[in-house]
């Protein structure tokens, strides 16, 4: 069997190694050796901290990486950088390369697409144009708005000596007094604030008041929804009562409380049956005096039955005395029972 030595192993390892570190150091760079890429030039003034592996960017997209940065001569007049294409695109031959520096600082070259239907050839030289970038921009609109503020305060130190040379001890002590003046309102407005904010709060009365007007709101949105099925009832109610034949009705009620009035009449003026009743006080005494001695008899007949029905063939008749007057209820349930 064949046996591979300590050295052969050492070395294939070594190999392996370096080939790995080949690739690593390519790929940090921007550097794809399994890709077919492709050269362009491009010449700048400045670079502005564009860096080896910075994107190189077409229309939002990333077409490759900045390989190399270099001067142009010995003077450093400019700055030659080489673009290394990772795509196969074609750039017009009128494109405009352009460094851009985001709000982090980090570089990009930005190739702005020509409209020509001639295209750049590998190893080519871009067009270029000297951008500001992003904080170059911020800093040149800055940089007025700094001047007018260093005068500004310029002007306001040389006022501010001008009043502290004309203002006497006095006029001093008034200012001192005013601001403390401004400082006692800020600490209301500061209470203001605070109070406002509970207010304001999503428990707060201004919360509460909201929402209670919201209900209220959706009850009368509920109660505009019903509004004309309430009128349609209004209109039918109307219609009914304006084909109703009132004339008639009132006369029909007239009749009747006309017949109603004839009868109490009747009944007032002792006339006929019901008012004989009713007007006669001996009639009344007679029905009671009838009432009472039927009442009577019927205790009697419950007490002593005796008295007045004699079924036995061998009984006698029952010679007690008759009840001459009623009993109350309780003595004649009594008297009951002990029969």
């Amino acid at each position: 069997m064949f046996k591979v030595s300590n050295e052969t192993k050492i070395g294939a390892l070594t190999a392996v190694a370096i080939t790995m570190l080949i690739l690593g150091v390519n790929f940090l760079k921007g550097r794809n050796l399994t890709r077919k890429t492709s050269y362009l030039y491009a010449k700048f003034e400045k670079i502005n901290g564009l860096l080896v592996a910075n994107p190189v960017i077409m229309s939002g997209l990333s077409i490759g990486t900045v390989y190399k940065t270099e001067p142009a001569d010995a003077n450093l007049s400019a700055v030659i950088v080489t673009i290394r294409l990772d795509q196969n695109i074609n750039i017009p031959n009128n494109s405009v390369a352009e460094i851009s520096t985001s709000l982090l600082g980090s570089g990009s070259l930005v190739i702005t697409k020509g409209s020509s239907a001639t295209y750049l050839q590998p190893n080519d030289t871009l067009a270029t144009t000297s951008g500001v970038g992003f904080l170059g921009g911020m800093t040149a609109k800055l940089e007025p708005t700094q001047a007018k503020l260093e005068a500004a305060l310029a002007s306001m130190d040389s006022v501010l000596k001008t009043v502290n040379q004309t203002l006497n001890t006095r006029a001093q002590a008034d200012l001192q007094q005013t601001l403390a003046n401004f400082a006692v309102v800020s600490a209301n407005l500061t209470k203001t604030t605070a109070e406002l904010n509970a207010l304001m709060a999503p428990n707060g009365n201004i919360a509460k008041t909201a929402a209670s007007l919201a209900s209220f709101t959706a009850g009368l949105d509920d109660v505009k929804t019903k509004l004309p099925a309430i009128t349609q009832n209004l209109e039918t109610g109307t219609k009914n009562l304006s084909q109703l034949d009132l004339d008639k009705t009132l006369r029909s009620v007239n009749e009747a409380l006309a017949s109603f009035k004839a009868t109490i009449e009747k009944l007032s003026n002792s006339e006929g049956t019901l008012g004989a009743l009713m007007n006669d006080r001996k009639m009344y005494n007679n029905l009671t005096s009838t009432v009472n001695s039927l009442n009577l008899l019927l205790q009697d007949l419950r007490l002593s039955p005796k008295r007045y029905i004699n079924v036995s063939v061998f009984g006698k008749k029952d010679k007690s005395e008759p009840l001459m007057r009623p009993m109350p209820e309780d003595s004649l349930t009594q008297e009951q029972r002990k029969q």
